[in-house]
């Protein structure tokens, strides 16, 4: 958690008595979100600290309140800035009794404009819950400003994460084959696949430059010969055909057909010879 002190975001000293209630118990039953419940435009994050100094203005200064009215405060970009923190009782939650149960923790989203937190920001509100809940200590309990007091607050987005319970957002992950052109994806495939299975690449154990390419040429290799023994039968039944009705006893049949193959054989062998020389 990325946890800004008040001394690090510049926090006006809190108005005594009341600024100084602590929470009545020894655990709260839980935590309320909330928004800003006005329009909001995000800014950098350099800026943000600016934005916290500008709510504990209006709390204190429009309100009449002691303080900032919430425990913690959290940016789009994740940072959890204490407000009034674990032990002095907030104000944001509507009334005494609402106060003392349940921290508040205010994100940095609008009624308007920017009404959807960043995955960022929850992330960083879900470590705002886990803080006030290992170190407040609170209770598991977890709502919205709404529940037990009449307003729209904390916004529809953040209501329905918060009754979903929370959870973190899914960790984007990051695409293995990004930047990478159509090459390397091809050459990382054959690589694959080597690896898997090292004896399904011809001449993978005699041919120590064995390469992707070389897998491709012998499958071509191998199409083109089978084709020559396809040509080769075809030639021997012609020629079985032609003999057919003859004179020529069975023997000499046999012997042509055996001829027409071996010549096509030898045909094969010459051009795969040629064709590795020529490579």
């Amino acid at each position: 958690m990325t946890l800004v002190s008040r001394s690090q975001w510049g926090a006006r000293a809190y108005r005594l008595p009341n600024g100084a209630t602590l929470y009545s118990g020894t655990r709260r039953r839980g935590v309320k979100l909330h928004y800003l419940g006005t329009a909001y435009t995000d800014r950098p994050h350099d800026k943000c600290d600016d934005y916290v100094r500008q709510i504990q203005a209006q709390h204190m200064d429009g309100n009449g309140w002691s303080d900032i009215g919430y425990s913690f405060v959290v940016c789009t970009h994740g940072s959890v800035y204490e407000g009034r923190g674990l032990r002095r009782r907030n104000s944001a939650n509507g009334n005494t009794t609402l106060n003392d149960q349940d921290y508040a923790v205010l994100l940095m989203v609008g009624s308007s404009g920017l009404t959807k937190p960043t995955e960022t920001q929850l992330d960083g509100a879900r470590d705002a819950i886990d803080y006030c809940r290992k170190e407040g200590p609170a209770g598991t309990w977890l709502g919205g400003h709404r529940d037990g007091y009449a307003t729209s607050c904390p916004g529809d987005p953040i209501y329905v994460w918060v009754k979903a319970g929370a959870p973190r957002p899914t960790a984007v992950q990051e695409d293995p084959m990004a930047g990478m052109t159509k090459q390397d994806i091809y050459d990382a495939v054959w690589k694959t696949d080597q690896v898997a299975a090292p004896d399904t690449a011809p001449d993978r154990k005699t041919n120590v430059n064995w390469q992707p390419q070389s897998y491709i040429k012998d499958i071509g290799n191998r199409v083109r010969a089978m084709d020559a023994r396809l040509t080769a039968q075809s030639a021997a039944i012609a020629k079985l055909a032609q003999l057919v009705g003859s004179d020529v006893d069975t023997a000499q049949v046999v012997a042509a057909v055996e001829k027409a193959i071996a010549d096509a054989v030898v045909k094969v062998s010459v051009d795969v010879t040629t064709e590795n020389q020529e490579s």
